[in-house]
């Protein structure tokens, strides 16, 4: 990987999606690094399908920019089923404010994450390997945002997010343009773990000829979640509350 050509092509990326004002050096470079360590770790370790420059740069890291404009000053942030660490590692190199933990219950991604955060010096991200539903037992509503993209339909997504979340703070779902019917369908037991939608944004995300959609959808924690939410995974995939 060229690394100017890289970067250039990253700050062609976010201009182009209007979120140029959010890349500074560090942060090119830091993704730059992050892109890198993708590329190789994938050789021998299956961590993403997308591996190329373009793919990554649009699809991983514009794709994970467009969450961070939506997340408050100062947050403690906990990215629900991070996979190779999207979108909680660029969240934690765009925003050195954000506290970040990214979540997966599969040890392989964990640790890439983890020798990410090594090798890229990010004192603000943590990476727990752990079922979120078995995680909540532990750090129930202590989250100012909680997000996850493309993990699970909304409504058993929903269960396992929301009860991490502080009452005043943000449940923010990542989705395709299909969000709409998902919505829909989660709408009951969004409001029954004690959430409320406030806001959606659609975005169209470009980078030479490949576009992608990509909808927001931000929910705000009203009151405390029942306590006997989250269920088992098995039991929320069965019957969606």
């Amino acid at each position: 990987m060229e690394r100017n050509a890289f970067i250039d092509l990253l700050y062609k990326a976010f201009e182009k999606n209007e979120m140029k004002d959010l890349l500074s050096e560090r942060s090119a470079n830091l993704l730059c690094d992050f892109a890198n360590l993708l590329i190789e770790t994938n050789k021998h370790t299956n961590l993403t399908a997308i591996t190329d420059e373009e793919g990554i740069i649009l699809k991983h890291f514009v794709d994970s920019a467009a969450v961070v404009k939506h997340i408050p000053d100062n947050s403690f942030v906990l990215d629900v089923g991070c996979g190779a660490g999207f979108p909680s590692v660029p969240i934690a190199i765009l925003r050195e404010d954000a506290r970040v933990t990214a979540l997966d219950s599969t040890g392989k991604k964990i640790n890439f994450v983890l020798t990410a955060k090594e090798k890229l010096g990010l004192c603000n991200l943590d990476a727990i390997c752990a079922r979120a539903e078995e995680y909540a037992e532990i750090k129930r509503e202590s989250f100012d945002v909680c997000t996850s993209r493309a993990v699970a339909r909304l409504n058993v997504l929903s269960e396992l997010c929301v009860p991490f979340v502080k009452v005043g703070g943000l449940f923010i779902a990542m989705k395709s343009e299909k969000g709409i019917d998902e919505a829909s369908e989660a709408e009951h037991g969004i409001k029954k773990l004690g959430a409320t939608p406030t806001e959606t944004f659609l975005h169209k995300l470009a980078l030479d000829g490949t576009e992608i959609d990509r909808e927001i959808r931000i929910y705000k924690k009203t009151s405390q979640t029942p306590t006997q939410y989250p269920r088992k995974y098995a039991q929320i995939v069965k019957k969606p509350l």
